[in-house]
């Protein structure tokens, strides 16, 4: 043991000090010193007769680089080989550098593995398979990315298709971000997905049957101009609020198949005028081009390889189609309309659909009065809609149809119709919808095509079918006005019973529900809603 009374001593005529000197000189503990000189960062310079180490001024010298070497994560072995002089302080630094470069790639992948988990809810056993595919080196990323390509597309002749995919590989960098490697784990999950698959497929024949040669850059410049004028055109719908299976979406369509046409061109016989058979070609492209699995591959891939991704056509390519089914010729939907709006007696009972509507908004205004602030962000029934929302929505049908009766039509959709007091906007919406449907031959007077009576039934509908999503979310007794619930259903049968039941479109596909279920229940199921 060192004596730490031993403060300097002259070995040699050289000043020298113990151990206790050389660790207050440097800052470090006894401890650690002793184990530096036994391990020969530090050797002493001698002993006392007593056995004491004694050390030079160099001791001091080496101790303070040791310690700057180790804050920098250098081992003793490397430490040695430095104080030693057996590698230079260059040499040692630029190898530490080096591995730490490794290390820290290694931890940002966990890092990124750990935040993906976070996002994911993933399993445990997830955590495995997430942790060995961040691993994966670039040559085993191209594997499986290959023998995806060539397993789903195996049987098919298709071999500017096959080599398209497969010079598109993921190239994740040495330093990915947290994006990347998400971007790849993901990939690789994608990549086990049956309805990938599915969708390549379809791709490739169908690339194979209308541009079976390699790719011509004029060819798909075009293609990309009319591909962004659609989008364009159906997102500003989208933003407007208008519905795909509504009549106004036909004058859309028109204008996205005219200029779609002049792209066909090059097709073996290609649809010239805007037909039916030129929607059903068009309607044909779609369905294969906007298929989300897809489009997520590529977006995953451009992600991965630091590409700009370009925005996501999914959403609105079920739009279009959705516009393309309920319109599958020009005017479909709107002659069909035509042919129902006089058909038949009104539904509604002896008292006529005048006297329904001041039974169901009175119903709805008891609905709305019970809600309270605090349920205002509950969810509903009504896809991203809170209840607060579906109030404001509620209030905007009133102001719509009390505008389109007026002849005045409302274009502020997008505004705050609620205020500060829901319930009284409520009331105040529903009695100028009253009020506009009780001025003299307002149910006989024709708009466009329909008459006035069809205007107030289409609110009657919407505040059964909203006042119903109401009820569910807030938890109010959902057996409102029974006799209009009873009616209304075979008048919506008529309306919107031939309507594609899409994502996008306005209404889900029908929900079971027993026979013998309250009438406004089995309303909304014929709508999409599950009532249980």
């Amino acid at each position: 043991m060192g004596d730490p009374r031993v403060v300097c001593v002259n070995i040699d005529d050289a000043e020298a000090w113990s151990i206790g000197e050389v660790a207050r000189k440097t800052g470090l503990t006894v401890k650690l010193v002793r184990h530096w000189s036994d391990t020969g960062v530090v050797p002493p310079a001698s002993r006392t007769s007593a056995g004491y180490r004694v050390y030079g001024p160099d001791a001091v010298v080496r101790l303070e680089l040791a310690r700057t070497l180790r804050d920098l994560g250098l081992g003793l072995a490397a430490i040695r080989d430095v104080l030693d002089r057996e590698h230079t302080l260059a040499e040692v630094a630029a190898a530490h550098a080096d591995a730490l470069e490794e290390r820290i790639r290694t931890l940002r992948s966990q890092q990124a593995v750990l935040r993906s988990v976070t996002r994911r809810n993933t399993t445990t056993e997830g955590i495995a398979s997430m942790t060995a595919l961040a691993r994966m080196s670039a040559a085993e990323r191209r594997t499986l990315i290959r023998e995806f390509v060539t397993g789903t597309l195996a049987d098919l002749d298709v071999p500017a298709y096959r080599r398209g995919l497969l010079a598109a590989t993921p190239e994740l960098p040495d330093d990915p971000t947290d994006e990347q490697v998400d971007a790849w784990l993901e990939l690789s999950e994608l990549v086990a997905d049956p309805a990938l698959r599915t969708g390549m497929r379809r791709m490739a024949r169908y690339a194979a049957a209308y541009a079976p040669g390699e790719h011509d850059e004029d060819v798909l410049r075009e293609v990309q101009r009319v591909t962004d004028h659609w989008l364009g055109l159906v997102g500003a719908a989208m933003a407007d609020g208008l519905a795909p299976d509504s009549p106004a979406a036909d004058a859309l369509v028109a204008e996205v198949v005219a200029a779609w046409l002049p792209s066909q061109a090059l097709l073996p016989d290609p649809p010239r005028v805007d037909d039916a058979r030129a929607r059903r070609v068009l309607l044909e492209q779609l369905e294969v081009a906007s298929d989300a699995h897809v489009e997520r591959y590529w977006q995953l891939l451009c992600l991965i390889n630091g590409l700009p991704v370009r925005p996501g056509m999914a959403a609105a390519g079920a739009w279009l189609t959705t516009a393309l089914r309920t319109n599958p010729e020009p005017g479909a939907r709107a002659a069909e309309l035509d042919g129902m709006y006089d058909s038949g007696a009104d539904a509604w009972g002896p008292a006529g659909v005048l006297s329904a509507c001041r039974e169901v908004l009175a119903a709805v205004n008891g609905l709305v009065a019970a809600v309270v602030p605090d349920q205002f962000a509950l969810a509903t029934p009504c896809a991203d809609w809170d209840v607060r929302a579906l109030l404001d929505h509620l209030v905007w049908e009133n102001l719509l149809w009390a505008g389109l009766a007026e002849g005045a039509p409302r274009t502020d959709m997008a505004a705050d119709h609620l205020g500060a007091d829901h319930v009284e906007a409520f009331r105040t919406a529903s009695d100028a919808a009253l009020a506009a449907f009780g001025r003299p031959g307002m149910l006989d007077r024709r708009y466009g095509p329909a008459p006035g009576r069809r205007l107030v039934e289409q609110l009657v509908i919407e505040m059964l079918v909203h006042g119903w999503d109401l009820a569910r979310a807030t938890g109010q007794d959902r057996d409102l006005v029974p006799g209009p619930a009873g009616s209304a259903l075979p008048v919506v049968r008529e309306i919107f019973g031939g309507l594609p039941r899409t994502a996008a479109g306005s209404f889900a596909p029908p929900r079971p529900v027993p026979d013998d279920a309250p009438a406004l229940d089995r309303l909304a199921a014929y709508l999409g809603r599950t009532p249980s």
